[in-house]
């Protein structure tokens, strides 16, 4: 399960940072927001959710839950590694995936081609930056 769930990372990653590019390459050019903008837009969407649910399995069948359940919050707090993989990662994933479903519902209900690439430069790029900064590099391919 925790390779199904670094690879499908990766390929969120790569969606993610697809969708904030694309955006800003339409936006400077002031191209009309397309059918292919908004499945780039769904696709990332998809991967974030379908990653957040083997996420979560992963999580609770981790070595790391089972280890903060024994210690305690308190204990978790004081060690860096755990906090990182039993409180931060998930916590900051699961706030980087409501910044993805923001940015797609803020898109649909936008009108103007500006806005809807706004809503993903500005959401998704969030979101990006976010998982960028709480992904345990040096435990993605272990």
């Amino acid at each position: 399960m925790r390779t199904v769930h670094s690879i499908l990372a990766a390929f969120v990653l790569i969606a993610l940072a697809m969708v904030v590019f694309n955006a800003i390459m339409s936006l400077k050019r002031n191209e009309q927001f397309k059918a292919g903008d908004r499945k780039l837009g769904l696709i990332a969407l998809i991967l974030t959710h379908t990653q957040l649910i083997i996420g979560l399995i992963t999580y609770y069948v981790s070595p790391w839950y089972t280890l903060l359940k024994g210690i305690g919050m308190g204990n978790a707090m004081k060690n860096a590694e755990l906090r990182l993989m039993s409180v931060e990662h998930p916590l900051m994933m699961i706030i980087a995936i409501v910044l993805v479903t923001v940015g797609w519902s803020k898109h649909k209900k936008a009108t103007e081609d500006v806005a809807k690439y706004k809503s993903f430069i500005i959401f998704y790029g969030l979101a990006l930056l976010v998982i960028l900064s709480r992904i345990p590099w040096g435990q993605w391919f272990q």
